[in-house]
């Protein structure tokens, strides 16, 4: 099915992309909260928050203003008592995602919207995935549950659903259930098929409280040294229908960037410059190893000239206020 893959502009662009940086090459990605009111900062991730609904437009009115164009949503719950085993708050009425979706397509009519599709946030075992009285994940139960999350989604209003879990499988059960309910053609699956068990992600599993109450998640994300196994994960998510699929992290990774690419030049590759990323190149920059411009405008570069041709990345903001300057066009960033 193609026409899942360019029914948006933002969609358009991304299949029609170069090697430069430019606004639609970037997603943003909000923490919404199940609180409506939340606006705090996240101390693990600087000049990032965690946003309730009612919020969303102080947060993200100046940036579309400056040119964003897509936002990756995550939801969180602020109160553990919430969380189940099966991620009950998830697809719930009241689940700050599906509460996000809504908000955001009222705001911003032309924002491309992409929502994050996991059970870790909402579990209170925090695996992406449901555990046996073993620590093993149960694969059937954990797609079925995925996709009726990814439908629930779809429904509410976005664009693209972007599942994260890792499951087998997984990319085949959500296609066919946007097929079955309406959603083939109308909602694109952006899926994380690279998605490695790497430590990169600390921060995020702060922002989100989303880390794993017993064992680590490295029986489904992949190992860190594994090429092979990538390339797989890959080919088997673009056999079942995945419209985009992505590397994560992204600069460690960017050979399986080059790899998928080669491979697969028909097919957008996103990346995702994660949260350690993001706070290495902060800090570092806060203490004056480097230039904080220079050093993020390169790191997307190398990106862009891996084959990655979306990226996800907590630097957007400054991203799209760089691309405001009149000095940006030496940098090799392309306003758009």
């Amino acid at each position: 099915m193609l026409h899942s893959s360019f029914h948006h502009r933002v969609l358009r662009n991304w299949n029609s992309s170069d090697a430069n940086i430019s606004s639609s090459s970037l997603i943003y990605p909000i923490f919404v909260s199940d609180d409506p009111e939340c606006n705090e900062e996240i101390s693990s991730l600087p000049e990032q928050r965690r946003i309730g609904v009612n919020k969303l437009s102080e947060i993200l009115s100046d940036m579309v203003a400056h040119g964003l164009q897509s936002v990756i949503v995550f939801g969180i719950l602020s109160r553990n008592e919430s969380k189940d085993a099966f991620g009950t708050h998830a697809d719930s009425p009241s689940s700050p995602t599906i509460q996000a979706i809504k908000k955001l397509r009222e705001l911003y009519p032309d924002l491309l919207i992409v929502c994050d599709v996991c059970l870790c946030p909402f579990t209170d075992h925090g695996h992406c995935g449901i555990p046996d009285e073993d620590g093993y994940i149960i694969n059937e139960a954990s797609i079925q549950r995925l996709s009726e999350i990814a439908c629930s989604y779809a429904k509410a209003g976005c664009h693209v659903v972007a599942p994260s879990d890792m499951m087998d499988g997984r990319v085949n059960a959500i296609k066919n259930s946007l097929i079955k309910h309406g959603f083939g053609n109308k909602v694109s699956i952006l899926s994380y098929s690279a998605k490695f068990a790497s430590c990169f992600y600390g921060p995020f599993r702060d922002a989100a409280n989303s880390a794993p109450t017993f064992g680590d998640r490295r029986r489904y994300q992949l190992p860190i040294g594994s090429r092979n196994l990538a390339l797989r994960a890959i080919n088997r998510d673009i056999c079942e229908g995945a419209d985009i699929v992505m590397v994560k992290p992204a600069m460690p990774y960017l050979d399986i960037v080059r790899d998928v690419k080669d491979k697969h030049p028909e097919v957008p590759i996103a990346v995702y410059q994660v949260s350690g990323e993001y706070a290495m190149l902060y800090c570092a920059s806060k203490e004056g190893a480097f230039n904080l411009q220079s050093v993020v405008v390169e790191s997307l570069r190398s990106m862009r000239r891996a084959g990655a041709d979306i990226i996800i990345t907590y630097f957007a903001p400054k991203i799209l206020s760089w691309l405001q300057e009149s000095a940006v066009a030496a940098t090799g960033i392309d306003a758009v």
